[in-house]
């Protein structure tokens, strides 16, 4: 008998059986399940080795008879060559179990103590925001064209700089998923940056330190934005200030929030501390700024909102400026004022150039009255441009 839809439709299920399997004649190992109660499923049977397997392919209410004929076929010439196609199946319902969003929190528990704090408190924010909609995509399934598009998103609802940053991440995500096992490929390779791939050069002009200055609202982002123009500290540095580090107006960061992780001394300025002592003090609270567990966030928002007043100032926008400029215009404009390129290297904590090699190992000052002399050189320059003094 060759199983068709008519003879399918005659099929009974013998007295007293609960089940039975009729056979196609015309292709061993291709049948017809039936049930007590009516249900029949399309069924494909083989020996694979020592042992018998059988695998659903589907209701004949849903599934043709020579469609069902077609998967049976695939499936044992499958046989044929080799493969045992149940497991094939029980492995892809397996891979497919394992989501995006069910390994993120495998990823950032192995990478907590790998990276400090805030930054770790960003990767986990990229990732379970900024890649949410691929939460419920089965690992495996992620792909180039699926990163590319949300890509494409978060650069219209985030900005570049925002997507870029989710892009990296995730690609450090992918990178720890292949070297466990649970990925066989980074869907990030190939994909193209939101922002060009070059090295930042922006220094601020004098007036556009004054413009920006100038533009910065009350509150704590104006506070740390003026903080980062007086003392060229890191953006996080700033905005995780802790109220124990403030030694009256030394400024230590401990190593476990600097870059290098070197602790580091910042002598603060007039300006500085009269900025910092109008800040209110948050009872039962230590950090300076924000209200999270990493200090202040919600920089992207703060910054176009910084953008929208300069622009409302100037009748344009200010062109192609980053916070972090403000660190590299700090720097520059302290060696035209004649400050000494490893004290300047001292006031960025860097530990390169002048302080690198054996220099560094053997010149263990901290340069502590130099970095206070520069810096509040720095400050009194700043104050005369906001204040238009010579």
């Amino acid at each position: 008998m060759r199983l068709t839809k008519a003879t399918v439709a005659k099929l009974a299920l013998p007295p007293g059986k609960a089940e039975a399997i009729f056979f196609d004649d015309d292709m061993p190992g291709f049948g017809i399940r039936i049930r007590a109660g009516g249900k029949k499923t399309w069924v494909a049977q083989y020996r694979f080795g020592a042992k018998q397997r059988r695998i659903s392919l589907g209701s004949p209410a849903t599934l043709p008879a020579e469609q069902a004929r077609a998967e049976a076929a695939k499936l044992l010439s499958a046989v044929t060559l080799g493969s045992d196609p149940q497991t094939t199946k029980q492995e892809a319902r397996q891979r497919a179990a394992v989501t995006f969003g069910s390994l993120v929190p495998l990823y950032l528990a192995h990478a907590e103590s790998r990276q400090k704090a805030a930054y770790h408190a960003d990767v986990g924010r990229y990732l379970k925001t900024h890649w949410a909609p691929l939460f419920d995509v089965p690992i495996d399934k992620v792909s180039r064209a699926l990163v590319a598009k949300n890509l494409g998103d978060l650069r219209q609802s985030r900005g570049a700089y925002s997507a870029d940053r989710a892009r990296a991440n995730l690609s450090g995500f992918f990178g720890w998923a292949i070297g466990e096992g649970l990925a066989t490929e980074n869907p990030v390779v190939g994909t193209n940056r939101p922002v060009d791939a070059v090295s930042r050069d922006r220094v601020l002009a004098d007036e556009e330190v004054r413009i920006i200055w100038r533009a910065l609202p009350g509150g704590a982002f104006g506070s740390i934005v003026k903080l980062l123009i007086l003392t060229g500290c890191r953006r996080d540095e700033v905005a995780g200030m802790a109220c124990r580090e403030r030694q009256d107006a030394l400024w230590i960061i401990p190593a476990e929030r600097t870059k290098n992780s070197r602790p580091h001394e910042v002598p603060l300025s007039p300006l500085a501390l009269a900025i910092l002592d109008a800040v209110p003090r948050q009872a039962g609270r230590e950090n300076v700024f924000g209200t999270g567990a990493a200090g202040f966030s919600g920089w992207s928002k703060s910054k176009a909102r910084l953008d929208e007043r300069i622009a409302a100032a100037l009748g344009h926008e200010l062109p192609g400026w980053r916070l972090h400029d403000l660190r590299r215009t700090a720097a520059t404009r302290m060696a035209d004022l004649g400050v000494a390129p490893h004290v300047v290297e001292a006031v960025l904590n860097h530990v390169s150039g002048h302080r690198a090699g054996v220099a560094g190992i053997y010149n263990r000052a901290a340069y502590r009255e130099e970095k206070r002399t520069a810096l509040a050189l720095w400050a009194a320059h700043v104050a005369a441009l906001v204040e238009d003094r010579a």
